[in-house]
């Protein structure tokens, strides 16, 4: 039987209500990617150019850090990582980067999911791939702030997962 994971990160709430809502519809495990310094509403304000999360978009080499101690310690016997975020600039925020980096994910599934008002998912997974080489980048969906878990699992069944 494959190991399920779901990672997710929430700057607002709103990805971690979505995520346990994967995660119950996918019977796996949950896990919250935390940033060493959390975001504020004014990090997160995308209409000021000076703001956290438009500096670290406009400059996607940078790496967000990730809390002490905020790792997944048996990610080897993870088959399939479940990874959720919000959707910033039409990509997913750069400490998703910053977890996927953290670990060898060679030969493991990974499923895409994102919230958003009404963004798309746009270049998500091209920019994700050099993080997780030698993984199986096997789909992504932006869902719904009130996707329900039926249609989650529809979603997932779609994808074998």
């Amino acid at each position: 039987m494959s190991r399920k994971l779901v990672a997710y990160f929430s700057a607002s709430g709103v990805t971690k209500r979505v995520s346990e809502t994967v995660a119950k519809a996918a019977g796996s495990d949950i896990f919250e990617i935390i940033p060493a310094e959390k975001y504020t509403d004014a990090d997160l304000n995308w209409q000021d150019d000076k703001s956290r999360s438009s500096v670290e978009m406009k400059n996607k080499s940078i790496r967000p850090e990730i809390a002490a101690g905020c790792k997944v310690d048996d990610m080897a016997e993870v088959d399939t990582l479940i990874v959720g975020f919000p959707i910033w600039w039409y990509v997913a925020p750069t400490i998703i980067n910053t977890f996927l980096e953290q670990y060898d994910l060679s030969g493991k599934k990974i499923v895409l999911f994102a919230t958003s008002g009404s963004s798309g998912m746009g270049n998500t997974a091209a920019e994700l791939k050099p993080s997780a080489p030698g993984a199986e980048f096997a789909g992504e969906k932006r869902l719904a702030a009130n996707i329900s878990e039926a249609d989650v699992k529809a979603w997932l069944n779609t994808l074998d997962v």
